[in-house]
């Protein structure tokens, strides 16, 4: 968890080897500045907040999800790519998604494991 914007700036900007973007508070998406295809993260201190931020580097997923006066960052690893979704973002950018299932014991299957979605998670961006 991190709780000052100088910090979460700062841990974006040291992702080597990360492909993804941001989301700003005070503004929309801008593809020049906030999403990073084909080079490392760069984010500049500017007048709002991170609201959110994904990237990813081929098998470990990272969310960073703005909640009150704190960033909370989830790590995903070792994502399975065979079970990715793809959509459609802004300026024809297309976003992948991977879904993470999971063997649970479930009641109403005569307690047998069942495959269950344990989450979805960001898996890049491309153009």
């Amino acid at each position: 968890m991190l709780n000052e914007k100088s910090k979460v700036i700062n841990y974006i900007n040291g992702l080597g080897g990360y492909r993804g973007y941001v989301q700003f508070s005070h503004r929309p998406i801008d593809i020049e500045r906030d999403v990073f295809i084909d080079h490392n993260p760069s984010v500049k201190d500017e007048e709002g907040f991170i609201l959110e931020a994904h990237f990813f580097n081929g098998s470990t997923s990272l969310s960073i999800r703005q909640v009150n006066a704190e960033w909370i960052v989830d790590e995903s690893l070792n994502i399975p790519l065979d079970n990715l979704e793809t959509y459609h973002g802004i300026d024809d950018l297309k976003i992948k998604m991977a879904q993470i299932w999971t063997l649970q014991q479930d009641d109403n299957c005569a307690n047998l494991e069942v495959l269950k979605l344990n989450k979805v998670v960001f898996a890049g961006v491309e153009k």
